[in-house]
């Protein structure tokens, strides 16, 4: 599945993702034929180093695709964010055991929380656990998981699906259509060739994705879905406004002065919000392509525009939501799903609000583990 990403390919994807989206939201996992034309156009592994299997895409253009994808389908985006993003792990790991699981797979996600116990032995590590928020699980050949061992040492392990229990819980407000399901294994050994310890491995490769954050990698994907997610709002307020005429007005949405005013303080909200987002990449990205180091400074930066991005796509889709009336709060309504969508990306613990605290430390000069940043 290897390959360049073709526009042909992608607009196709995006196309299957934007027509099979109901039946996700009613299946609470998406369609066979879209995840085979996420797959097929290089959507489900963007961060995977070309080396081993991936599609050469750089940071930028990765959240532009997302971002793409969720516009069509907000849980197809996630997906797409959160399979991508996994698959940056395979730097990690020996470039044959890489290359015979993200390589192979058709999509791969899970949880890095380490809600699992390890138990070493040998040349292996045995595990058992349960983790929530299986973001895309449905869809996966295989699954991460972060396990607690008894080494001292956290491990994200990576499982084939068949050895594992998935639990159906993902009944959802929001991206129900993603398959997030809870997961469970009881007693599984796992190679410790196929576990990466965050923070304590360097790369195995020198693409220069591999220089990149990983955690970075997954905050700027969740943010890119919500910005997804706030365009295909206003673009849906857009096309409802020329046609609605409210209650109690001779004239349409399009027309009223509250509606127009609200348009355009959202239309600047979600731009600035991108450009910083976009800006913040950008300029880490140009120092990974010269060979040195994120610094600190710039992964905090990176951190601070996902978090932005996030909330302003939320307060975006709102707005959006409530300007276009009574009509947006049907199930049916696209408006009604982007708003539950977007409401979930703010709970994602890589741009949840909270993070504000952990970021202004280093601004404040306070000391602070930069490890997750």
């Amino acid at each position: 599945m290897a390959g360049t990403i073709t526009e042909e390919a992608v607009s196709k994807a995006v196309e299957v993702a934007r027509a099979g989206a109901d039946r996700a939201e009613a299946d609470r996992r998406l369609p066979a034929s879209t995840v085979d034309a996420l797959a097929n156009a290089g959507l489900l592994r963007l961060c995977l180093p070309v080396e081993l299997g991936g599609p050469g895409a750089s940071p930028l253009r990765t959240i532009e695709l997302i971002e793409r994808v969720a516009h069509a389908d907000g849980a197809a985006g996630w997906c797409s964010m959160i399979s991508s993003t996994t698959a940056s792990m395979a730097a990690f790991l020996d470039p044959e055991v890489a290359r015979s699981v993200f390589a192979s797979a058709k999509a791969t996600g899970g949880v890095f929380a380490p809600n699992g116990i390890g138990r070493v032995d040998g040349d292996a590590v045995v595990v058992s656990g349960r983790w929530q928020w299986g973001s895309g699980t449905q869809h996966c050949d295989w699954v991460v998981g972060g396990a607690r061992c008894d080494d001292g040492v956290q491990r994200t392990c990576i499982f084939p699906a068949s050895e594992i229990d998935f639990h159906d819980t993902w009944f959802t407000s929001g991206m129900r259509g993603s398959g997030s399901l809870d997961f469970s294994v009881d007693e599984v050994r796992v190679p410790l060739e196929r576990t990466v310890a965050p923070g304590r491995q360097a790369p195995r490769c020198d693409d220069p994705i591999a220089s990149f954050p990983n955690f970075t990698l997954l905050a700027i994907g969740v943010a890119a879905v919500g910005l997804g997610v706030a365009r295909r709002a206003l673009d849906e307020l857009v096309a409802i406004a020329g046609a609605k005429t409210p209650q109690f007005s001779s004239r349409t949405l399009a027309e009223s002065g509250f509606a127009q005013g609200e348009l355009a303080r959202s239309e600047a909200s979600w731009r600035a919000a991108r450009a910083l987002l976009h800006t913040c990449v950008g300029e880490a990205w140009e120092e990974a392509l010269a060979g040195r180091p994120i610094d600190v400074d710039r992964r905090v930066g990176m951190r601070l525009a996902a978090m932005h991005a996030a909330a302003e796509a939320t307060s975006v889709t709102d707005r959006a939501f409530t300007v276009a009336g009574g009509s947006a709060v049907y199930d049916t309504s696209v408006l009604g799903r982007c708003l539950r969508d977007a409401h979930v990306v703010p709970q994602h613990i890589m741009v949840a609000p909270r993070l504000a605290e952990t970021l202004g430390k280093h601004l404040m000069g306070v000391e602070l583990d930069a490890s997750m940043i």
